[in-house]
């Protein structure tokens, strides 16, 4: 006799994920630590209505259609949970339904914001569970264009509910700053799940500790919408631990201001001189090692002397770096110039000479037509060479967070040399609007080329 296909039960873990779900505010934002399974408990939300009340809808937002789509996004991770509740996916349009023949149910839809007008495709719209996946993807003008859509004829009553990662200049940070310790950035644990009210008044946030305060001081008409914060943090989500026990490394991996935010979910912390690199977490050696594996020059190119006009411009650096057997790194020499173009081609054909062919050479490309012929011609130049032209892309401090990671897990030498003052100056100095990067910028494009982005090997070899 055939035994019953075993049940799969789906519920939510004890704690931060259990008490998101549970909570009756109008709005419930759920943050902190990346992996403390907030787009999980998002996903589940909606299925005590969406299976048996007909003409319920809910809509999940992300900033753009691409991060719904990704392996491991919303849409993907419905995948793995909606079927074994009767979903039907409409996969085109990235739709869930049950209201297919014999069954009585409502739909959920996956939709995005990715530009601030978009929120204009929605006029009309009755929607009455609105979810945000990464609120602070979003402006505080869509969030609240989109509660205004927040209504409901199907009986349920009109609720949103959020998650996000912490982000010090995001409207978010200040929404919720109650729940927030203004001094030290973490959730005030006593907090996490508390009730507030609000109304706006000419744009104006005015909170209280119940709606009843609010009536009373600004009339019978107002109406007060509720607010809570939930925090959690990766020790939260036991099932991802158990299932991918290196994500923490991962994680430990990062710089350290992403670290504070990604998993200790820090709502204070910024960039800040300082933070990226501090000379005590190298170490230097009097000789370049016998056992590195392969050499990299990265380029960081300028073309100015100072002068009248320009005392203080950019510096040429070409940086060499290197990359040990041991797995660690070696940044073995820095050339630092300020001089024009010719002689910038000058110094980079003789450095090249100088280090051997056995050093591969990377050559920024500024965006636009004429970074790329800069780039191309600097190619020709170096024939016999590796030279590998890279694109430059994001801003200064994500380009050099890979790099400052490795720095802070202790897997990055320096060897002595009379270059070296400059070098710490520069980098302890990181990222300030009155010192300059150059020697940043090419470390992060050489330490790129040399390691990718092996986060997980990073902190495996800084706990050695």
């Amino acid at each position: 006799m055939n035994q019953p296909d075993e049940q799969r039960v789906i519920r939510p873990q004890p704690g931060p994920q259990e008490a998101f779900l549970a909570s009756s505010a109008d709005i419930v934002i759920y943050g902190g630590s990346a992996g403390s399974g907030k787009s999980f408990a998002l996903l589940m939300e909606p299925l005590r209505h969406v299976i048996t009340t007909k003409h319920f809808a809910a809509v999940f937002f992300r900033r753009n259609l691409t991060q719904v789509k990704n392996p491991g996004g919303l849409w993907d991770e419905s995948m793995k949970l909606y079927p074994d509740v009767g979903g039907f996916p409409v996969s085109h349009v990235h739709e869930w339904r049950w209201n297919q023949v014999g069954q009585l149910g409502g739909k959920i839809k996956f939709g995005h914001l990715e530009n601030e007008d978009t929120v204009l495709d929605w006029q009309g719209a009755q929607i009455p569970l609105i979810a945000f996946d990464e609120l602070t993807h979003f402006s505080k003008e869509q969030f609240f264009y989109m509660l205004s859509r927040n209504r409901s004829t199907c009986g349920v009553r009109p609720y949103v509910r959020a998650t996000t990662n912490p982000d010090a200049d995001s409207w978010v940070a200040e929404f919720i700053a109650w729940w927030i310790d203004q001094e030290t950035g973490y959730p005030i644990p006593e907090r996490s799940g508390v009730v507030r009210h609000f109304i706006r008044v000419s744009d104006a946030i005015i909170w209280a500790d119940t709606a009843s305060g609010l009536i009373e001081r600004y009339g019978p008409d107002t109406m007060p919408k509720s607010v809570t914060f939930i925090s959690a943090k990766l020790e939260d989500n036991q099932e991802l631990l158990n299932a991918d026990p290196q994500y923490r490394a991962n994680l430990l991996a990062m710089s350290r201001v992403q670290q504070e935010r990604l998993l200790h979910g820090n709502w204070k912390i910024r960039p800040a001189s300082g933070l990226y690199f501090k000379r005590s977490e190298v170490t230097l050696l009097d000789s370049v090692p016998d056992d590195v594996e392969k050499w990299v020059r990265r380029w960081d190119l300028a073309a100015t002397e100072p002068g009248e006009g320009n005392p203080d411009p950019d510096w040429t650096v070409g940086y060499l770096i290197g990359k040990r057997k041991n797995g660690r790194y070696v940044v073995a020499d820095v050339i630092r110039e300020r001089i024009k173009s010719g002689k910038v081609r000058e110094l980079i054909a003789r450095t090249a000479n100088n280090d051997g062919r056995k050093v591969r050479i990377g050559i920024p490309q500024d965006p636009g037509q004429a970074g790329k012929e800069q780039a191309e011609s600097y190619t020709v130049m170096l024939t016999g060479f590796s030279v590998v032209t890279m694109r430059e892309s994001g801003d200064k401090v994500t380009r050099a967070d890979a790099y400052a990671a490795a720095w802070q897990q202790g897997t990055i030498d320096v060897v002595r040399g009379v270059w070296n003052e400059e070098f710490f100056a520069e980098h302890e100095a990181f990222p300030s609007s009155k010192v300059h990067d150059d020697q940043v910028d090419a470390g992060a494009g050489g330490f790129t080329m040399l390691a990718g982005s092996s986060l997980s090997t990073w902190a495996a070899l800084g706990k050695k």
